[in-house]
């Protein structure tokens, strides 16, 4: 017996279905596109490293979402993510896709501020990244109808303006490449996602912004800023 009634299972859609993906965990790979690691500071080809988010950060699109609490310096991240079907520790490289059931695109969304007060401070970037509704991400697309993992246009536009646009063919570390390093620290379990990392370009956004993004082939999302919670 629960002493209360357990939380709603976190999942999203499914394209082509009313099906729903249950979400387990969700895993962001750090600076994985160069131009990007540039623009934050970082070495080009350091080791993949991995922040997380909670399973109910992550939300379907289209969607409105409050701008958060606690920030003024909120800050777009597209991604491409990857859901994970079937689990796995100390995944080779090769045998990576076998463990892949799908794909999307979603939205890394950071208090930029918040994450550069920890930094400084030596602390980890929880409250930057790990925040209520901080992973808005489209219907996932069944991996045997997505046309690559590996090359393909991934882009962002606020208010119509783009703002970032790049190939996912500029991935520093592969998708076969960090998810095996992932599965090496973690065993891998169906319903995780990994959020792959984000092209350079990220910006702030505020209230009344309407957030557009897509990868090529996989999918596209909506996300509108609605006024302070």
């Amino acid at each position: 017996m629960y002493v209360f009634d357990p939380p709603k299972q976190a999942s999203l859609a499914v394209q082509g279905t009313s099906d729903r993906f249950p979400v387990r965990r969700i895993f962001c790979v750090g600076r994985n596109y160069e131009a990007h690691a540039r623009e934050m500071g970082a070495d080009t080809r350091e080791p993949p490293f991995f922040f997380t988010k909670p399973a109910d950060a992550a939300l379907d699109t289209p969607c409105t979402i409050a701008y958060p609490k606690l920030t003024q310096d909120l800050h777009h991240e597209i991604e491409l993510i990857i859901a994970i079907g079937k689990g796995g520790s100390e995944i080779a490289e090769a045998d990576v896709m076998d463990h892949v059931w799908g794909a999307s695109v979603g939205l890394d969304l950071t208090r930029r501020d918040l994450q550069g007060q920890a930094k400084k401070m030596g602390r980890p970037w929880d409250w930057g990244k790990a925040f209520d509704q901080s992973a808005p991400i489209a219907a996932i697309k069944p991996i045997a109808e997505v046309p690559s993992v590996e090359k393909g246009r991934i882009w962002l536009a606020v208010n119509g303006v783009v703002r970032q646009d790049a190939d996912i063919g500029d991935l520093i570390w592969s998708v076969r490449e960090h998810i095996a390093t992932l599965s090496c620290a973690v065993t891998l379990a169906p319903g995780d996602l990994v959020m792959t990392g984000t092209p350079a370009g990220v910006g702030a956004v505020g209230p009344g912004d309407v957030i557009t993004g897509g990868v090529e082939g996989i999918g596209e999302l909506e996300v509108t800023l609605a006024p302070r919670a």
